[in-house]
C-alpha cells in the first residue's frame, strides 16, 4: 500500500482561523472517499483537556465534511485506528503526545496503520512524531517518554515552526539554526526545518514542499539548503 502523510508546520497561522492557511491541502489530501478520521489529541496545547481540544478539532473537520472522533473516547484505541479511514493528530507538546502513545502501546499500531496506506495528517508535534525521534522538537521536556524513538514513517527529522536567524534581534539565546547544529554534533539525521505555513505531502515514494513559506534543509557538516514551495524532496526517503 503508498504511505500517505501531509505534514503540517503550525495548526493556526497568524491573523487565521484553526487549519484555515491548510484547509485546501487536508481537502485534497483526504479527497472525497474518506469519511472518517482520527482525532490523537494527546500533545494537549496549553494544557487543555482531550476532549475540548477534539471539539476544537472535530468542527473543523465537520465544516470540511469529515466526521472526526478523538481516539480517547474509544475503550480500545487500537481498533480505533485499525478501523478508520485517515489519522490526524494535533499540536501541542511532543515529549507529552509521545509518552501518552507509549503509554497505551499505540507506536506499532499506528506503524502498521499509515505503513499499510491509511493517511496521516500531523500538525506541529503530530508531525514531530512522523519522524525517527523527537529530538529536534522546540518544546520543553515536561514529562520523560520512556524513548525519544517515535514513529519513524519518514527518514528525516523535523523542526516546525522553523524561525530564521535575524541578525538585527537582540536575544542572546541559541537560534534555531544553532539548535540543529548542535543536533547534528552528536547525530546525522537531516532535519527540516518547516516555516509557519510550510508542509510536507509524502506520496509513496515521493515528497512535495507546500505551502506559502518555504523550508531549510539541514545536513550533517553541510550549510544549510533553502527550497521553495513546490520543491521535490523526494531523496530525502
Amino acid at each position: 500500500m503508498t504511505k500517505k502523510l501531509l505534514l503540517i508546520s503550525n495548526s493556526t497561522l497568524h491573523g487565521s482561523r484553526y487549519l484555515e492557511h491548510c484547509e485546501d491541502q487536508i481537502q485534497k489530501f483526504l479527497g472525497n472517499t474518506i469519511k472518517t478520521v482520527l482525532f490523537i489529541p494527546y500533545a494537549r496545547p496549553g494544557g487543555m483537556s482531550h476532549d475540548d481540544y477534539t471539539t476544537i478539532a472535530e468542527e473543523k473537520f465537520l465544516q470540511m465534511g469529515y466526521q472526526l472522533k478523538g481516539i480517547h473516547s474509544y475503550k480500545d484505541p487500537i481498533w480505533a485506528i485499525e478501523h478508520t479511514d485517515a489519522i490526524f493528530t494535533g499540536g501541542g507538546n511532543t515529549f507529552v503526545l509521545l509518552n501518552e502513545l507509549y503509554k497505551n502501546k499505540l507506536i506499532n499500531p499506528l506503524q502498521k496503520a499509515v505503513n499499510n496506506g491509511t493517511p496521516y495528517i500531523g500538525t506541529s508535534a503530530g508531525s514531530n512524531i512522523a519522524t525517527p525521534n523527537i529530538k529536534t522538537t522546540n518544546d520543553m521536556p515536561i514529562l520523560y517518554p520512556p524513548s525519544f524513538d517515535s514513529l519513524n514513517l519518514v527518514a528525516f527529522n523535523l523542526n516546525p515552526h522553523y524561525i530564521d536567524t535575524d541578525p538585527t534581534s537582540t536575544h542572546m539565546g541559541e537560534t534555531r539554526e544553532k539548535r540543529i547544529k548542535e543536533f547534528h554534533n552528536y547525530n546525522s539525521t537531516a532535519v527540516i526545518g518547516l516555516r509557519e505555513g510550510a508542509m510536507l505531502h509524502i506520496n509513496g515514494d515521493t515528497i512535495t514542499l507546500l505551502g506559502s513559506t518555504g523550508a531549510r534543509l539541514f545536513l550533517k557538516d553541510k550549510d544549510p539548503v533553502e527550497y521553495k514551495a513546490g520543491s521535490d524532496l523526494s531523496f530525502l526517503l
